[in-house]
């Protein structure tokens, strides 16, 4: 383990250095994600305007969902994309070989070895945006907290599915443009999952796990919550992240260079 930590250190000190030579693409990331939660900001302000309420949630009880989903989106951005991103290029060019011949494990390898400035900015906006919803609604900094507790889970869940499908590229290369698929998805989780009909609540709970992303952290920020729910979401969270593991070590056995 302590191996590792090193190494983890290693790895994003360098990339850290390396992303802080482009300055100015840190300030465009910032602009970007503001533009961007001013869109989203400005959507939910167009439902709540006339008094209307999304499956009951209130104007701040939503802002909590939003903020949740800021911060996913800031985790996915921050280590998802520049890592999982590369897989393809790794698969397609044959350099997958010289990560597999590295003395150290394939995917904690691929899954770690760059981390982004880019996605900080949003990161910050997420807090920001909890911050005023806690504060509007009353609520203390333990109910963030909680919050962030249950919002680790989604995070461990939306990794492994993310690299169920990147692991996808050993056989179809272009099976990775599912994952822009599954970021489209992924934006459903910017409302509350009451707000939507029947049939897509089922599928953002059962089949594509959105719920456990945002709406479940936010009813752990308002107090709407049981531990048999965060339990429930571990235990997928963990199921999926064993599954990622063994179909990524099934995947290898079809591995073919492309270098030789």
């Amino acid at each position: 383990m302590n191996r590792y930590l090193k190494v983890l250190r290693l790895f994003w000190l360098t990339s850290l250095a390396a992303e802080a030579e482009y300055r100015v693409n840190f300030v465009l990331a910032f602009l970007t994600s503001l533009l961007n939660l001013g869109g989203s900001f400005f959507a939910l302000f167009l439902f709540y305007r006339t008094g209307y309420q999304m499956g009951g949630w209130s104007w701040e009880q939503a802002m909590v969902v939003l903020g949740m989903y800021t911060l996913l989106d800031g985790f996915a951005g921050t280590f998802l994309i520049p890592n999982l991103s590369r897989i393809v290029p790794h698969v397609q060019e044959g350099t997958l070989d010289f990560i597999l011949l590295k003395p150290i494990d394939t995917q904690f390898w691929l899954s770690l070895r760059q981390v982004s400035l880019w996605g900080l900015p949003n990161v910050l906006f997420g807090f920001v945006l909890l911050g005023y919803a806690v504060h509007r609604l009353g609520l203390d900094g333990f109910a963030l907290a909680r919050g962030l507790i249950f919002l680790l889970p989604g995070l461990l869940l939306l990794y492994s599915l993310w690299f169920l499908l990147a692991t996808l590229t050993i056989w179809f290369v272009k099976i990775y443009n599912i994952v822009y698929v599954l970021r489209s998805l992924l934006e459903a989780g910017r409302y509350p999952l009451a707000a939507y009909p029947a049939s897509y609540r089922l599928t953002f709970t059962f089949i594509i796990p959105i719920a456990f992303l945002t709406t479940v952290p936010a009813q752990a920020v308002i107090g709407s919550w049981n531990l048999r729910g965060f339990g429930t979401a571990t235990a997928v969270a963990l199921a999926l992240f064993f599954v990622s593991r063994q179909f990524w070590r099934f995947a290898l056995r079809y591995y073919t260079s492309a270098s030789s």
